[in-house]
Protein backbone atom coordinates (compact mmCIF):
# COMPACT_ATOMS: atom_id res chain seq x y z
CA UNK A 1 0.00 0.00 0.00
CA UNK A 2 3.10 2.37 0.73
CA UNK A 3 6.45 2.44 0.15
CA UNK A 4 8.27 2.29 3.92
CA UNK A 5 11.43 4.43 2.50
CA UNK A 6 9.46 7.53 1.10
CA UNK A 7 8.19 9.58 3.86
CA UNK A 8 4.11 9.79 4.22
CA UNK A 9 2.96 12.69 3.06
CA UNK A 10 -0.30 14.34 5.08
CA UNK A 11 -3.41 15.98 4.57
CA UNK A 12 -4.83 19.54 5.88
CA UNK A 13 -6.31 17.76 8.57
CA UNK A 14 -3.56 15.31 9.75
CA UNK A 15 -3.26 17.30 13.08
CA UNK A 16 -6.65 17.34 13.42
CA UNK A 17 -6.81 13.43 13.49
CA UNK A 18 -3.82 13.05 16.11
CA UNK A 19 -5.54 15.40 18.37
CA UNK A 20 -8.78 13.33 18.28
CA UNK A 21 -6.63 10.43 18.95
CA UNK A 22 -6.60 8.58 15.71
CA UNK A 23 -4.33 5.51 14.98
CA UNK A 24 -2.53 6.41 12.20
CA UNK A 25 -0.90 4.68 9.34
CA UNK A 26 0.58 4.77 5.88
CA UNK A 27 -1.89 4.97 2.89
CA UNK A 28 -1.27 4.80 -0.63
CA UNK A 29 1.64 7.12 0.64
CA UNK A 30 -0.23 9.08 2.70
CA UNK A 31 -0.27 9.36 6.85
CA UNK A 32 -4.05 8.34 7.13
CA UNK A 33 -6.45 7.70 9.99
CA UNK A 34 -7.29 4.10 10.61
CA UNK A 35 -9.58 4.43 13.55
CA UNK A 36 -10.19 6.49 16.49
CA UNK A 37 -10.48 5.83 19.94
CA UNK A 38 -14.30 3.94 19.88
CA UNK A 39 -13.07 1.92 17.38
CA UNK A 40 -13.71 0.70 14.04
CA UNK A 41 -17.08 -1.41 15.15
CA UNK A 42 -18.39 1.93 16.63
CA UNK A 43 -17.36 4.41 14.17
CA UNK A 44 -19.12 2.02 11.44
CA UNK A 45 -22.57 2.12 13.54
CA UNK A 46 -22.06 5.18 13.73
CA UNK A 47 -22.56 6.58 10.35
CA UNK A 48 -25.28 3.86 9.59
CA UNK A 49 -26.95 5.60 12.13
CA UNK A 50 -26.28 9.37 12.35
CA UNK A 51 -23.15 11.64 10.32
CA UNK A 52 -19.69 10.12 9.40
CA UNK A 53 -16.81 12.81 8.50
CA UNK A 54 -14.07 11.05 6.45
CA UNK A 55 -10.69 12.42 5.34
CA UNK A 56 -10.17 11.90 1.66
CA UNK A 57 -7.92 14.29 1.01
CA UNK A 58 -5.49 12.01 -0.08
CA UNK A 59 -7.66 10.99 -3.56
CA UNK A 60 -6.97 12.66 -6.66
CA UNK A 61 -8.96 15.67 -7.94
CA UNK A 62 -8.57 17.31 -11.22
CA UNK A 63 -10.20 19.39 -14.12
CA UNK A 64 -10.95 18.34 -17.45
CA UNK A 65 -10.92 21.18 -19.68
CA UNK A 66 -12.08 21.86 -23.20
CA UNK A 67 -14.99 21.97 -25.87
CA UNK A 68 -14.47 18.49 -26.77
CA UNK A 69 -13.20 17.11 -23.16
CA UNK A 70 -16.02 14.65 -23.10
CA UNK A 71 -15.73 13.12 -26.26
CA UNK A 72 -12.13 12.61 -25.00
CA UNK A 73 -12.53 11.24 -22.23
CA UNK A 74 -15.32 8.82 -23.79
CA UNK A 75 -12.99 7.13 -25.72
CA UNK A 76 -11.19 5.80 -22.53
CA UNK A 77 -14.43 5.04 -20.13
CA UNK A 78 -17.61 2.98 -21.54
CA UNK A 79 -20.10 5.87 -19.48
CA UNK A 80 -21.97 8.67 -21.29
CA UNK A 81 -19.84 11.59 -20.98
CA UNK A 82 -21.60 13.56 -23.51
CA UNK A 83 -24.90 13.20 -22.63
CA UNK A 84 -24.14 13.55 -19.07
CA UNK A 85 -26.21 16.85 -18.33
CA UNK A 86 -24.32 19.38 -16.67
CA UNK A 87 -25.09 19.25 -12.83
CA UNK A 88 -24.73 15.68 -12.91
CA UNK A 89 -22.29 13.17 -11.63
CA UNK A 90 -20.89 9.59 -13.43
CA UNK A 91 -19.50 6.74 -11.96
CA UNK A 92 -17.75 5.20 -14.24
CA UNK A 93 -14.33 3.48 -15.19
CA UNK A 94 -10.88 4.11 -17.00
CA UNK A 95 -10.25 1.16 -19.60
CA UNK A 96 -6.97 -0.28 -21.07
CA UNK A 97 -7.06 -1.23 -24.40
CA UNK A 98 -7.88 -4.99 -23.51
CA UNK A 99 -10.97 -3.57 -21.82
CA UNK A 100 -9.05 -4.13 -18.54
CA UNK A 101 -9.56 -1.33 -15.85
CA UNK A 102 -7.13 0.91 -14.85
CA UNK A 103 -9.31 2.75 -11.88
CA UNK A 104 -13.25 3.85 -11.50
CA UNK A 105 -13.69 7.24 -10.88
CA UNK A 106 -16.43 9.86 -10.56
CA UNK A 107 -17.04 12.63 -13.23
CA UNK A 108 -18.91 15.77 -12.59
CA UNK A 109 -20.13 17.82 -15.55
CA UNK A 110 -19.56 21.50 -14.42
CA UNK A 111 -19.81 23.36 -17.74
CA UNK A 112 -19.83 21.40 -21.18
CA UNK A 113 -16.85 22.56 -21.29
CA UNK A 114 -15.22 21.41 -17.54
CA UNK A 115 -15.59 18.11 -15.96
CA UNK A 116 -14.56 17.81 -12.77
CA UNK A 117 -12.83 14.32 -11.88
CA UNK A 118 -12.04 12.33 -8.88
CA UNK A 119 -9.65 8.94 -8.74
CA UNK A 120 -8.39 6.93 -6.25
CA UNK A 121 -5.22 7.85 -4.12
CA UNK A 122 -2.99 4.96 -5.31
CA UNK A 123 -3.76 5.22 -8.70
CA UNK A 124 -3.78 8.87 -9.28
CA UNK A 125 -0.52 9.25 -10.78
CA UNK A 126 -0.84 6.15 -13.23
CA UNK A 127 -4.05 8.07 -14.25
CA UNK A 128 -2.89 11.41 -15.02
CA UNK A 129 -0.35 9.78 -17.21
CA UNK A 130 -2.84 7.72 -18.94
CA UNK A 131 -5.25 10.47 -19.34
CA UNK A 132 -2.50 13.06 -20.52
CA UNK A 133 -1.01 10.26 -22.92
CA UNK A 134 -4.63 9.69 -25.26
CA UNK A 135 -5.83 13.34 -24.82
CA UNK A 136 -5.97 15.22 -27.51
CA UNK A 137 -4.34 18.89 -28.16
CA UNK A 138 -7.34 20.87 -27.41
CA UNK A 139 -8.37 18.85 -23.93
CA UNK A 140 -6.24 20.12 -20.82
CA UNK A 141 -5.90 17.95 -17.63
CA UNK A 142 -5.73 20.40 -14.71
CA UNK A 143 -4.14 18.47 -11.26
CA UNK A 144 -6.09 20.24 -8.53
CA UNK A 145 -3.59 20.09 -5.79
CA UNK A 146 -4.22 22.22 -3.87
CA UNK A 147 -7.86 21.10 -2.69
CA UNK A 148 -8.75 19.25 0.16
CA UNK A 149 -11.45 16.52 0.14
CA UNK A 150 -13.91 15.11 3.02
CA UNK A 151 -16.99 12.75 2.78
CA UNK A 152 -20.17 13.36 5.37
CA UNK A 153 -22.01 10.28 5.31
CA UNK A 154 -25.14 8.55 6.96
CA UNK A 155 -29.18 9.65 7.32
CA UNK A 156 -28.12 12.87 8.98
CA UNK A 157 -25.79 14.21 7.08
CA UNK A 158 -27.80 17.10 4.92
CA UNK A 159 -29.38 18.02 7.87
CA UNK A 160 -25.71 18.90 9.32
CA UNK A 161 -24.93 20.55 5.92
CA UNK A 162 -27.65 22.55 4.55
CA UNK A 163 -27.14 24.53 8.15
CA UNK A 164 -23.93 25.43 6.16
CA UNK A 165 -25.03 24.88 2.57
CA UNK A 166 -29.09 25.51 2.18
CA UNK A 167 -29.10 24.43 -1.46
CA UNK A 168 -27.07 20.95 -0.51
CA UNK A 169 -30.81 20.09 0.31
CA UNK A 170 -32.23 20.23 -3.31
CA UNK A 171 -29.51 17.83 -4.69
CA UNK A 172 -30.20 14.16 -5.75
CA UNK A 173 -28.28 11.30 -5.79
CA UNK A 174 -24.93 11.87 -8.42
CA UNK A 175 -25.81 15.58 -8.66
CA UNK A 176 -23.19 18.33 -7.78
CA UNK A 177 -23.04 21.82 -7.10
CA UNK A 178 -20.83 24.67 -6.38
CA UNK A 179 -20.44 27.23 -3.96
CA UNK A 180 -18.30 29.99 -3.01
CA UNK A 181 -15.42 27.64 -3.81
CA UNK A 182 -16.58 24.37 -2.88
CA UNK A 183 -17.03 21.90 -5.03
CA UNK A 184 -20.11 19.07 -3.68
CA UNK A 185 -21.97 16.46 -4.90
CA UNK A 186 -24.24 13.91 -2.93
CA UNK A 187 -22.62 10.67 -3.16
CA UNK A 188 -20.20 8.92 -1.21
CA UNK A 189 -18.48 5.25 -0.86
CA UNK A 190 -20.62 4.17 2.29
CA UNK A 191 -23.79 3.27 0.81
CA UNK A 192 -25.65 5.78 3.21
CA UNK A 193 -26.96 9.09 2.04
CA UNK A 194 -24.11 11.60 2.31
CA UNK A 195 -21.59 14.34 0.56
CA UNK A 196 -18.77 14.44 -0.94
CA UNK A 197 -16.82 18.15 -0.55
CA UNK A 198 -13.89 19.54 -2.27
CA UNK A 199 -12.24 22.51 -0.85
CA UNK A 200 -9.68 25.40 -1.34
CA UNK A 201 -6.74 24.46 1.29
CA UNK A 202 -6.25 28.50 1.64
CA UNK A 203 -9.99 28.56 2.58
CA UNK A 204 -12.86 27.20 3.53
CA UNK A 205 -11.66 24.70 5.77
CA UNK A 206 -13.31 25.83 8.82
CA UNK A 207 -16.72 24.26 7.57
CA UNK A 208 -14.79 20.88 7.93
CA UNK A 209 -14.14 22.28 11.48
CA UNK A 210 -17.97 23.29 11.95
CA UNK A 211 -19.30 19.89 11.17
CA UNK A 212 -16.60 18.32 13.09
CA UNK A 213 -18.01 19.83 16.56
CA UNK A 214 -21.91 18.95 15.23
CA UNK A 215 -22.98 16.77 18.15
CA UNK A 216 -24.31 14.47 15.28
CA UNK A 217 -20.96 13.97 13.82
CA UNK A 218 -17.44 11.99 14.25
CA UNK A 219 -14.54 11.55 12.47
CA UNK A 220 -14.56 8.41 10.85
CA UNK A 221 -11.10 6.19 9.73
CA UNK A 222 -10.14 4.36 6.84
CA UNK A 223 -10.90 0.97 8.61
CA UNK A 224 -14.77 1.63 8.75
CA UNK A 225 -14.94 2.86 5.42
CA UNK A 226 -13.35 -0.18 4.18
CA UNK A 227 -16.53 -1.92 6.33
CA UNK A 228 -18.80 0.50 5.40
CA UNK A 229 -17.88 -0.39 1.79
CA UNK A 230 -17.80 -3.70 1.92
CA UNK A 231 -21.54 -4.36 2.95
CA UNK A 232 -22.41 -1.85 0.68
CA UNK A 233 -21.14 -3.94 -2.14
CA UNK A 234 -18.96 -1.35 -3.45
CA UNK A 235 -15.50 -2.04 -5.65
CA UNK A 236 -12.12 -1.88 -4.26
CA UNK A 237 -9.40 -0.90 -7.02
CA UNK A 238 -6.69 -3.49 -6.68
CA UNK A 239 -9.37 -6.06 -4.95
CA UNK A 240 -12.50 -6.41 -6.98
CA UNK A 241 -11.00 -4.17 -9.67
CA UNK A 242 -8.04 -4.63 -11.76
CA UNK A 243 -6.26 -3.86 -14.93
CA UNK A 244 -7.10 -7.25 -15.90
CA UNK A 245 -11.15 -7.85 -14.95
CA UNK A 246 -13.12 -5.98 -17.40
CA UNK A 247 -16.62 -3.91 -16.25
CA UNK A 248 -18.80 -6.89 -16.79
CA UNK A 249 -16.87 -9.36 -14.80
CA UNK A 250 -16.96 -6.66 -11.53
CA UNK A 251 -21.04 -6.74 -12.35
CA UNK A 252 -20.84 -2.95 -13.23
CA UNK A 253 -22.57 -3.30 -16.78
CA UNK A 254 -25.04 -0.88 -15.76
CA UNK A 255 -22.51 1.72 -16.22
CA UNK A 256 -22.52 1.41 -20.02
CA UNK A 257 -24.89 3.60 -21.49
CA UNK A 258 -27.57 2.13 -24.04
CA UNK A 259 -25.74 4.56 -26.57
CA UNK A 260 -22.10 3.52 -25.59
CA UNK A 261 -23.33 -0.44 -26.20
CA UNK A 262 -24.35 0.65 -29.51
CA UNK A 263 -21.76 2.99 -30.69
CA UNK A 264 -19.02 1.44 -29.10
CA UNK A 265 -15.75 3.35 -29.74
CA UNK A 266 -13.78 2.83 -26.47
CA UNK A 267 -10.95 0.85 -25.54
CA UNK A 268 -11.80 -2.38 -25.06
CA UNK A 269 -14.68 -2.20 -26.30
CA UNK A 270 -14.75 -5.22 -28.50
CA UNK A 271 -14.28 -7.52 -25.15
CA UNK A 272 -16.59 -5.84 -23.07
CA UNK A 273 -19.46 -5.66 -25.97
CA UNK A 274 -18.92 -9.49 -26.02
CA UNK A 275 -19.17 -10.27 -22.53
CA UNK A 276 -22.18 -7.97 -22.57
CA UNK A 277 -23.95 -10.40 -25.21
CA UNK A 278 -22.77 -13.58 -24.34
CA UNK A 279 -21.58 -13.30 -20.66
CA UNK A 280 -18.26 -13.19 -19.04
CA UNK A 281 -16.56 -16.50 -17.84
CA UNK A 282 -16.29 -15.12 -14.43
CA UNK A 283 -18.45 -13.16 -11.90
CA UNK A 284 -18.45 -10.83 -8.82
CA UNK A 285 -20.48 -11.92 -5.72
CA UNK A 286 -21.43 -11.37 -2.44
CA UNK A 287 -20.96 -14.70 -0.06
CA UNK A 288 -22.05 -15.26 2.80
CA UNK A 289 -19.53 -17.37 5.05
CA UNK A 290 -21.91 -20.31 7.83
CA UNK A 291 -21.14 -19.34 11.07
CA UNK A 292 -18.41 -16.78 12.46
CA UNK A 293 -15.48 -17.46 9.66
CA UNK A 294 -13.72 -14.08 8.43
CA UNK A 295 -12.89 -15.35 4.81
CA UNK A 296 -10.11 -12.44 3.78
CA UNK A 297 -8.57 -11.35 0.33
CA UNK A 298 -6.97 -14.50 -1.66
CA UNK A 299 -8.87 -16.94 0.38
CA UNK A 300 -9.74 -20.12 -2.53
CA UNK A 301 -13.61 -20.49 -3.27
CA UNK A 302 -14.70 -23.95 -3.97
CA UNK A 303 -17.68 -26.04 -5.10
CA UNK A 304 -19.36 -28.58 -3.44
CA UNK A 305 -16.66 -31.17 -4.78
CA UNK A 306 -13.62 -29.28 -3.35
CA UNK A 307 -12.69 -28.20 -6.70
CA UNK A 308 -11.58 -24.53 -7.12
CA UNK A 309 -14.03 -21.93 -9.19
CA UNK A 310 -12.84 -18.84 -7.49
CA UNK A 311 -10.88 -16.70 -5.09
CA UNK A 312 -12.21 -13.88 -2.60
CA UNK A 313 -11.04 -10.39 -3.01
CA UNK A 314 -12.46 -8.51 -0.01
CA UNK A 315 -13.86 -9.95 3.18
CA UNK A 316 -14.52 -9.06 6.70
CA UNK A 317 -16.94 -9.23 9.22
CA UNK A 318 -20.29 -6.79 8.67
CA UNK A 319 -21.30 -4.92 11.60
CA UNK A 320 -24.48 -4.28 10.58
CA UNK A 321 -24.48 -7.54 8.93
CA UNK A 322 -23.30 -8.86 12.62
CA UNK A 323 -21.44 -11.52 10.51
CA UNK A 324 -18.94 -12.50 8.34
CA UNK A 325 -19.40 -10.91 4.83
CA UNK A 326 -17.59 -11.12 1.16
CA UNK A 327 -17.13 -10.52 -2.08
CA UNK A 328 -15.03 -12.08 -4.59
CA UNK A 329 -14.92 -13.84 -8.27
CA UNK A 330 -16.35 -17.39 -9.38
CA UNK A 331 -16.73 -19.04 -12.82
CA UNK A 332 -19.95 -17.75 -14.18
CA UNK A 333 -21.81 -21.38 -13.59
CA UNK A 334 -21.27 -21.27 -10.10
CA UNK A 335 -22.25 -17.19 -9.69
CA UNK A 336 -26.27 -17.79 -9.40
CA UNK A 337 -27.61 -16.53 -5.88
CA UNK A 338 -28.48 -19.39 -3.76
CA UNK A 339 -25.74 -21.16 -4.96
CA UNK A 340 -23.76 -23.22 -2.23
CA UNK A 341 -19.79 -23.02 -1.87
CA UNK A 342 -16.83 -23.79 0.55
CA UNK A 343 -14.12 -21.24 1.49
CA UNK A 344 -10.67 -22.81 1.75
CA UNK A 345 -9.49 -20.99 5.32
CA UNK A 346 -6.58 -21.93 6.90
CA UNK A 347 -6.86 -25.53 5.08
CA UNK A 348 -10.26 -26.38 6.28
CA UNK A 349 -13.25 -26.23 3.94
CA UNK A 350 -16.44 -23.58 5.60
CA UNK A 351 -19.90 -23.37 3.70
CA UNK A 352 -21.13 -20.19 2.30
CA UNK A 353 -23.45 -19.17 0.03
CA UNK A 354 -23.88 -16.88 -2.73
CA UNK A 355 -25.99 -14.01 -2.02
CA UNK A 356 -27.10 -10.86 -3.94
CA UNK A 357 -25.24 -7.50 -3.30
CA UNK A 358 -25.49 -5.20 -1.09
CA UNK A 359 -25.43 -6.52 2.08
CA UNK A 360 -27.05 -3.76 3.84
CA UNK A 361 -29.88 -1.80 1.24
CA UNK A 362 -27.95 1.64 0.27
CA UNK A 363 -29.80 4.99 1.73
CA UNK A 364 -29.15 7.28 -1.39
CA UNK A 365 -31.47 10.24 -1.92
CA UNK A 366 -33.15 9.49 -5.28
Amino acid sequence: MTDSSQPLLTTPFTDHHREAGARMAGFAGYDMPIQYAKGILQEHLHTRAKAGLFDVSHMGQAYLMGAHAAAALEKLVPGDIIGLQVGRQRYTVLLNEQGGILDDLMVLKLREDLLFLVVNAGRKEVDYAYLRSHLPRDVTLEVLGERALVALQGPLAESVLKVHVPEVADLGFMQGLRHEGLIITRSGYTGEDGFEISIPVDEGLSLVDQLAEHETVEWIGLGARDSLRLEAGLCLYGHELTDAISPIEAGLSWIIGKRRRAEGGFHGDARILDELNNGPARLRVGIKPEGRVIARENTVICDANGSEIGTITSGGFGPTVNGPIAMGYVTRSHASTGAHVQLNVRAALHAATIVPLPFVPHGYKK
